[in-house]
């Protein structure tokens, strides 16, 4: 959902972050509820992680080896090795003995709980079995290969915060911790629509004068990168009572929309034409390179968020890269929604245009512990083969005119959700 903006009749020119600060001051995160725990990876905490059990839950051996008494074996050497009768064994999850009587040893495996009495385990390396005793030829040291109850973890931790994205590593704590579900809100659905009379559906055969439909894959699998539901709609027409149409059934399983093409000045730009009717949706012009006119607001009863972008696939990448993803987040009720930049260093000089923010495609490699960053295709907004062979954008202020070679430069990297900001 999205709250009501100022909508002033004529809109100036915005700088890429007033324009994205507009933007997310109208977007509203969606509700939480609880997930199952699978469902929850990339998305953010609504509420804290506080432990109801300990982690160890009980005292288990580190090692598969002899639950001993430490005083028994103290002063084992292989000179002078320690005789003990083993009177049992115990398995992870079969615990048939609960204590250890002085002067016995009990065969253990890893994981397994500790009994009561036994003060170390001494790892089946440094024994052998002589009949029904061990032999214990070095001794360890007191309390070592016992993990105790609680040592890493206690009842009543808190240890995730409200607003951590759940990566991997969490959902294994988590399942430790016997959270089968959390609560999160809800992965965004976002519609991609593309429009133009040329174009193609991938796979269909082509006529002189027309493209394949590349930008709404692009977008599509840009959603599925920052964690959302894409749903990709068929390319329309330049008919408006077509895209109206289309929009409004789309409109049924949409968070969020995003469109590409007819958002310029041209006499079949149906996006604007259609959606400047709804008096709900602003198009400017914004003060970056590529990417320049754009275009948000609400549409239908549930006035659902729309972002119309230009029809190039480079200026259409880079504008759902520095203002829908950041949507996308604050649509989950991440803290952290703008995009994050790396230093890097530039391994080219380059000239920039005053006045406009210059994003700039670039190849990323990491070399001798630094992020170095060299342009790649041309400054072209059609050149899709040079932005496939981009792994990021150096970003270059409105006030910036050349940068030098071994220069750094701030670089947000594609296609990576911005966890653990």
């Amino acid at each position: 959902m999205a709250t009501d903006p100022p909508r002033p009749t004529d809109v100036a020119p915005l700088s890429m972050e007033d324009y994205r600060r507009r933007v997310l001051e109208q977007i509203t995160p969606l509700t939480p509820s609880q997930r199952p725990l699978l469902d929850a990876i990339g998305l953010p905490l609504a509420d804290d992680v506080v432990a109801e059990v300990a982690l160890p839950g009980f005292d288990n051996s580190s090692m598969d080896g002899y639950a001993v008494a430490f005083a028994d074996v103290a002063e084992a050497t292989a000179e002078r090795p320690v005789h003990l009768p083993v009177v049992g064994e115990i398995a992870a999850g079969q615990t048939t003995i609960h204590s250890l009587t002085p002067g016995t040893a009990v065969r253990i495996m890893t994981g397994a709980p500790v009994p009561a009495g036994a003060t170390a385990v001494v790892p089946f390396e440094w024994t052998h079995e002589e009949g029904r005793e061990v032999v214990v030829a070095q001794a360890p040291d007191e309390g070592q290969h016992v993990r105790r109850a609680g040592e890493e973890v206690q009842r009543g931790d808190v240890l995730m915060r409200r607003g951590q994205v759940i990566g991997t590593r969490h959902v294994g704590l988590l399942a430790a911790l016997g959270n089968g579900s959390v609560t999160t809100a809800p992965r965004p659905r976002v519609v991609v629509m593309s429009t133009g009379s040329e174009l193609v559906e991938p796979g269909k055969p082509l006529a002189g004068d027309q493209i394949y439909d590349a930008n709404s894959f692009l977008l599509a699998a840009a959603v599925r990168a920052h964690g959302g539901i894409a749903y990709r709609a068929r390319a329309t027409t330049d008919d408006p009572r077509e895209f109206a149409d289309a929009l409004s059934d789309q409109l049924l399983r949409a968070d969020l929309v995003v469109t590409s093409g007819g958002v310029s000045k041209g006499t079949h730009d149906v996006v604007k034409e259609v959606l400047r009717e709804l008096g709900t949706v602003d198009f400017l012009e914004v003060k970056m390179q590529p990417g320049k006119p754009q275009g948000f607001g609400v549409v239908g009863e549930d006035r659902t968020p729309i972002f119309t972008l230009p029809g190039n696939p480079v200026s259409a990448y880079v504008s759902f890269e520095v203002f829908v993803a950041p949507a996308l987040r604050r649509l989950t009720g991440q803290a952290g929604t703008d995009p994050v930049l790396r230093p890097a260093v530039l391994t080219e000089s380059v000239r920039s245009m005053r006045g406009k923010t210059q994003l700039l495609r670039v190849a990323a490699e990491h070399t001798g512990g630094q992020l170095r960053v060299t342009p790649v295709g041309g400054p072209g907004s059609h050149l899709i083969a040079g932005l496939a062979q981009a792994d990021g954008l150096v970003v270059l202020a409105e006030d910036v005119a050349a940068v030098s070679q071994g220069d750094l430069v701030p670089v947000l990297l594609l296609d990576r959700p911005q966890e653990g900001r």
